[in-house]
């Protein structure tokens, strides 16, 4: 029972999680978090910066 619960529940989740990521206001983020590595690599690291 409980099983049978939890798939149609990831059945639900699933959809609703892939519309979310793929709708047109989380582009924006997606597009800055994907260019995040992609930026100049090699500047120097400051004490302060380091944890």
């Amino acid at each position: 029972m409980i099983s049978g619960i939890l798939i149609a529940l990831m059945l639900v989740l699933f959809p609703a999680l892939f519309a979310w990521a793929w709708s047109t206001r989380r582009r924006e983020a997606f597009d800055e978090a994907a260019a995040l590595a992609l930026e100049h690599a090699a500047a120097p690291l400051h004490a302060e910066n380091r944890r």
